[in-house]
């Protein structure tokens, strides 16, 4: 018999897309996307990629894949499955969740390109709709990078891992640490995970072998799945917005501040203290903030030298720390979490939020990469990070007139 070859019946190269729900990013970019849609909904931002530790990685190779998993999740939609879920959390308004019922990511608000071997990505546009992007777009370049490493040596090893964490905390469990406060983790890996498969594989082997200690995640998709907490409340973005929002810049902080305790009326009360340094923090977070916020989050900086300035202000202000709550969230791992807990759980609540080493912990170097707003509306915007090498802006006049209003010197 015969046949004519056609092209067209041949098998296509398989896509495997990264991001398969909206659901599947960070807890607190719906928190702060409620508060923008109902009092900044014209602001016009700027968020760019960075890898920090670059040379050494070529990201510039990754450019046409990343291409296609943005094409691929401008097409996605909240599901009606997914829009009830979030619409039972109580501090999610009927009217942000029928937003985000025809809400999209608009793929003409972001950009892919490459400088040498630096991979370019920048979003711009009415804020509301591009800061959705980030979390999106940090999980897609890491798993676009370790696809590329992935082999059943590298998943054994991260299991292998995974395994020992579990072990060190079932024998913290069973030996019995009598302390006034709890050890409570959570894990907030989305953005530097290996792969999504492999964050579920975590979340869902924590939450079964140490669900007294595993107290939830940060992403929404699988907190749903497996019936966890939801964890987060703000971002470096929240706060650095309000840098251009017609305020005097010294009071930044405190309209950023009041506008969430109006919006949440109580519900979730930890704030941010390393936009300007947690020095700066404190001296905005007077008695009334520090009575309607229920704690601090900690994410750059020492951590027991801003846990002790934290808990010298409540002793300041007379309030009992037992009541409050630090959550630690700057490159922790278990040991570490585990010491600071040793530390303070005494003395007041605590929490933390581990990333990298709880979802990307495979043995093979990790990429430092972030996704930041460095403009709003026109204006520059800036962190002044307690951390060396965090510190974030494109406008170093403006850096510096933030550092004077500040007093902020080093």
């Amino acid at each position: 018999m015969n046949t004519t070859h056609n092209p067209a019946l041949e098998p296509m190269e398989t896509f495997n897309p990264v991001v398969t729900t909206l659901l599947g990013t960070d807890l607190y970019k719906f928190t702060m996307l409620q508060p923008m849609l109902h009092s900044m909904p014209a602001n016009q931002a700027e968020y760019r990629f960075l890898c920090r530790n670059l040379p050494g990685y070529p990201l510039s190779e990754l450019r046409d894949e990343v291409e296609r998993q943005i094409e691929h999740l401008c097409t996605l939609r909240f599901t009606e499955d997914e829009l009830q879920y979030l619409g039972g959390l109580r501090y999610m308004k009927s009217h942000f969740i029928d937003f985000l019922r025809i809400f999209r990511l608009q793929r003409r608000y972001i950009t892919v390109a490459t400088d040498g071997d630096e991979l370019s990505i920048v979003a711009q546009g009415p804020q509301i709709h591009v800061m959705f992007f980030e979390i999106f777009v940090l999980a897609i370049v890491n798993e676009s990078h370790f696809r590329r490493l992935d082999t059943p040596e590298v998943l054994a090893e991260g299991r292998r891992r995974l395994q020992a964490k579990v072990a060190r905390l079932q024998a913290f469990a069973a030996r019995g640490h009598p302390r006034q406060h709890p050890f409570e983790f959570f894990d907030f890996g989305v953005r530097r995970r290996y792969s999504a498969a492999w964050q579920e594989e975590v979340v869902a082997t924590f939450a079964r072998e140490v669900p007294g200690l595993f107290k939830g995640t940060s992403n929404v998709h699988l907190a749903k799945k497996y019936g966890l907490v939801p964890i987060g409340t703000m971002a470096h973005e929240y706060l650095q917005t309000f840098q251009a929002m017609g305020v005097q810049l010294k009071d930044f902080q405190k309209a950023a501040l009041e506008a969430w305790v109006q919006e949440y009326r109580g519900d979730l009360g930890v704030a941010l203290t390393d936009v300007v340094g947690m020095d700066a923090f404190v001296a905005d977070f007077d008695l009334y903030f520090a009575k309607l916020f229920d704690g601090l989050r900690h994410d750059s900086g020492d951590p027991v030298a801003w846990g002790e300035k934290a808990l010298a202000h409540y002793e300041r202000l007379k309030i009992n720390a037992h009541t409050k709550r630090l959550v630690f969230s700057d490159g922790l791992d278990i040991p570490t979490a585990l010491a600071l807990h040793d530390h303070f759980a005494d003395r007041i609540q605590t929490g933390f939020g581990i990333g990298t080493h709880l979802t990307n912990d495979m043995g093979l170097p990790t990429l430092n990469i972030v996704m930041k707003l460095v403009s709003c509306n026109g204006q520059p915007v800036a962190k002044l990070s307690d951390s060396p090498g965090k510190t974030i802006c494109d406008d170093a006049t403006f850096l510096a007139y933030l550092r004077q209003v500040f007093r902020i010197t080093g």
